[in-house]
């Protein structure tokens, strides 16, 4: 929209002559020769709007005369005042000739107007000739005129880069929990692959909680069968308290695992000449040779040697190694103490360190009216103690087995002896030796327990126990009042051909002995286990026995053991 036009804005006059159909006012330029003195005409305005209406034009009339708001006075009529005149006035006064029809008829001699000068508004172009004045007012827009232009802003930069950063940064974070779940992804991955794979192997070296050896049970038996082992016997004497004891060391190459098999000294054995005997016996009678071909028989091994090993070099063994550590599960007296209640040799505790003299003290005791496989228990744990400590290195056990001055047996040299050992002690060392007990039945049979836990799993081998029809079995009862007569006389009759029965121990003590058949058939086997136990032959009576028995024992007070 247009300014309205200010009439003291620049050099030129200007004059209102009206106003427009719309409200506007029109304005025209003041001639050179009126800027001097400017009258109000209201007449004349009217005239240059462009309705050319006159009323005086038709009737004659003289105008009326003006009131001149320059000088203050009122004018003569238009007929005397001439403003367009040359300057010279009649009577005084210049003539008032609005219409010019003075100066059409006065020639030269006077100025002519200003021909039609069309009134508009100041720095706006004017309309052209013809035109209606609505059209000439409204201007004529052309869409490619108008540009949208945005107007800069001095923080849209800093807007843009907040953006910027916060979606980096959200971007950031995404990637950082994509990255996080795709690390847990395969750490969970590769953890299941080695619980598998670790599962697998244990299962394969059967070291799986109820598969491996001593605690399987069925579908181990082929695996077990086809692993490598090498094993061989040791047998400990006491050469001071007498007797002895045996175990076998078992190296499974294949599993890499370690064994110590304890043999109770009642594991029945077929002699070389077909009789039946006891594992202690045949070590006294039959030597090392006839004892390693017995075992292999009955727990179907191949022992491929003989380690005897006296009490003398088993101290001298625990003091080259540096003494050993042991949980001992009793207190053992001094054997050279002379005093009773004199401190014990051996403290009863956890992890006790003991020299090879306290070594062989606990190795081979035994209480009063304690069974043989406690003291046989105690062997084994001075075993792996000395395992334990003993040089992982074959070359360097090896000096320690001929530093003890040994005489092996004939299939067991230095070098073979001191490089098991080593192999022995790398697994004592890493946790994956262990020590059993072969389970024995009272009359010295190895049971199916015994066959599938350590016979089949540990060794490899299979059960061959003698016929039981062979020996004749005999049930004892101890009421002589003395607990260890149930065990002297049980290694007495193992050791005689007999199959021992635990008959238990009856309420009251007895002053005599009884040996109780059967039937006639029974007769001279009876007579015969009253003369193996050193009892009279009075003692022998026929009567009411339990079954599984052949012959019934009881002893009593008179009953003198001649021999453990």
């Amino acid at each position: 929209m247009n300014d309205r036009y200010d009439p003291g804005y620049g050099d030129d006059q200007y004059e209102l002559v009206g106003y427009d159909e719309y409200g506007r006012p029109v304005y025209r330029q003041v001639p050179a020769q009126q800027t001097q003195q400017q009258t109000y005409d209201p007449y004349a305005q009217q005239q240059q709007q462009g309705y050319g209406y006159d009323p005086y034009a038709t009737t004659g009339q003289q105008p009326p005369a003006s009131y001149d708001y320059g000088t203050g006075r009122q004018q003569p009529a238009y007929g005397s005042y001439d403003p367009y005149a040359s300057g010279q006035h009649q009577g005084g006064t210049a003539p008032h000739d609005p219409y010019g029809q003075a100066a059409a008829g006065a020639g030269t001699a006077r100025q002519p107007r200003v021909a039609e000068q069309t009134a508009h508004i100041p720095q706006q172009a004017g309309p052209a000739d013809g035109e209606d004045v609505r059209d000439r007012d409204r201007p004529e827009y052309h869409t490619e005129q108008f540009a949208f232009v945005e107007e800069p802003d001095d923080n849209s930069e800093d807007v843009i880069d907040w953006l910027k950063f916060t979606e980096n940064r959200t971007e950031r974070r995404e990637e950082a929990r994509r990255r996080a779940r795709s690390r847990i992804v395969a750490l969970v991955v590769v953890l299941a692959l080695a619980a598998v794979g670790g599962v697998g192997y244990l299962w394969y070296a059967g070291k799986l909680p109820g598969l491996s050896s001593g605690d399987s049970a069925t579908g181990t038996a082929t695996a077990a069968g086809a692993q490598k082992r090498d094993v061989i016997v040791v047998h400990l004497h006491d050469t001071k308290g007498g007797g002895t004891g045996t175990a076998l060391l078992v190296d499974n190459t294949t599993t890499k695992r370690g064994t110590t098999v304890l043999l109770p000294n009642s594991l029945a054995l077929t002699s070389d000449d077909g009789t039946t005997t006891t594992l202690a016996k045949s070590v006294e009678d039959d030597g090392s040779d006839g004892t390693r071909d017995a075992l292999d028989t009955v727990l179907g091994t191949d022992i491929q040697g003989t380690w005897r090993l006296d009490t003398p070099y088993l101290q001298n063994l625990v003091d080259l190694v540096g003494n050993i550590d042991v949980d001992t599960d009793t207190d053992v007296p001094d054997p050279g103490a002379k005093k009773k209640g004199a401190a014990p040799l051996v403290n009863k505790g956890q992890n006790q360190t003991l020299s090879g003299k306290m070594a062989v003290a606990y190795a081979t005791y035994r209480a009063p009216g304690e069974a043989q496989n406690a003291q046989l228990e105690r062997f084994g744990q001075v075993l792996q103690g000395v395992l334990r400590k003993l040089s992982s290195d074959p070359q360097a056990a090896t000096v320690t087995i001929q530093t003890l001055n040994q005489i092996l047996d004939p299939s067991l040299t230095d070098k073979d002896l001191g490089t098991f050992l080593a192999g022995l002690s790398d697994l004592a060392k890493g946790g994956d030796y262990r020590t059993d007990l072969l389970p024995v039945q009272a009359d010295g049979t190895l049971s199916a327990q015994a066959s599938a836990g350590v016979v089949k799993n540990v060794l490899g081998g299979t059960a061959r126990s003698p016929d039981k029809d062979a020996a004749v079995s005999v049930s004892v009862q101890n009421a002589s009042g003395v607990k260890d007569n149930t065990e002297k006389a049980r290694v007495v009759l193992l050791n005689g051909g007999f199959t021992f029965l635990e008959g238990g121990t009856p309420g009251a003590a007895q002053a005599t002995s009884k040996v109780t058949y059967a039937d006639a058939a029974g007769k001279a086997d009876a007579a015969e286990v009253a003369k193996t136990l050193g009892l009279p032959e009075g003692s022998v009576t026929k009567g009411r026995i339990s079954a599984g028995a052949d012959v019934a024992v009881v002893l009593g007070q008179d009953y003198k053991p001649s021999s453990d």
